[in-house]
């Protein structure tokens, strides 16, 4: 059986990336919720993450850890690879945006903390920052050009690079980022899909911490 250890669904962007591809695919496990910055989180985390972070899979005994490669041990073990846009340009594409996104947009992440429950209050973001939310922008609308269809997605079906921009789609919504059509209709996309409204659920029903 397979067991995700995630963070608040509220406040773990790193958790959704993986829960939402698994739940996505309709791939069964068990959640196990480690409240983030909490003495319960600092005295059970080194039981189930080598790294003390959040997410990792344990899975028969093993523990896989970091969001990007449990997205890609779920894709090769239990997806056929359909994590992956199947024409090679296309998931060369994908894959390039996903490690872009795992390694990258530090300034945006700084400054806009993911929280699925904020509301849009007035920008106060520095032009680093800006240079990120633009570069992002600019990315899905390439990739929709290129590669995407009438699904909505960025290469095609929902696949890995939309698990990892999922959490940026949360980000531009509760600070009220000025988007351009295209990345509007990419974030509808996502929101309109039912794992992540799962995970929305989730999150507004957390205790609030003081």
């Amino acid at each position: 059986m397979r067991t995700l250890i995630i963070g608040d669904h509220y406040k773990s962007s790193w958790s959704l990336r993986p829960w939402l591809l698994l739940r996505h695919f309709g791939l069964a496990f068990d959640e196990l919720v480690l409240p983030l910055d909490t003495p319960e989180f600092e005295r059970c985390i080194g039981d189930y993450s080598p790294t003390r972070r959040v997410p990792a899979l344990h899975v028969d005994g093993e523990r896989i850890w970091d969001s990007l490669a449990i997205c890609e041990i779920a894709n090769e073990r239990w997806l056929d690879g359909a994590g992956w846009p199947a024409e090679p340009r296309a998931r060369a594409a994908a894959r390039s945006a996903a490690a872009e996104m795992h390694s990258g947009f530090a300034a945006m992440r700084r400054q806009l903390p993911f929280d699925c429950r904020r509301l849009p209050a007035a920008p106060h973001w520095d032009g680093e920052a800006a240079a990120d939310i633009a570069r992002i922008q600019g990315l899905w609308s390439d990739l929709r050009a290129r590669f995407g269809d009438a699904r909505g997605f960025l290469c095609g079906g929902f696949g890995i690079v939309d698990a990892m921009y999922a959490p940026v789609c949360v980000r531009f919504r509760g600070y009220g980022v000025p988007v351009d059509a295209v990345s509007r209709a990419y974030m509808d996309t996502i929101f309109a899909l039912p794992a992540f409204r799962d995970w929305q659920a989730a999150a507004d029903a957390e205790p609030a911490k003081p």
